[in-house]
């Protein structure tokens, strides 16, 4: 599953440098994540960075876009792999 920020977010900046992946960015009016870039830290680290220094606890995982563990390692290795 990918991440999603809510519209809890109060746009503190937090996540956005906790991303390994390069997947927050600034939206129209709170931040956003991009579900192609997103792979819960897997790969990375052993929890999602973004949802551990969030101080509004507004990245919950997105019912709409489902993946395993194994998918997300997939997705991982896709993005890390030199071209």
């Amino acid at each position: 599953m990918a991440l999603i920020i809510t519209d809890d977010c109060i746009n503190c900046d937090v996540c956005e440098p906790e991303c390994p992946n390069g997947a927050i960015s600034q939206g129209e009016e709170i931040y956003v994540i991009d579900p192609s870039l997103c792979t819960e830290c897997v790969g990375h680290f052993d929890e999602p960075q973004c949802q551990q220094v969030c101080p509004v606890d507004c990245i919950p995982l997105d019912p709409n876009r489902v993946e395993s563990k194994e998918e997300l390692m997939e997705k991982y290795l896709i993005l890390t792999s030199p071209e």
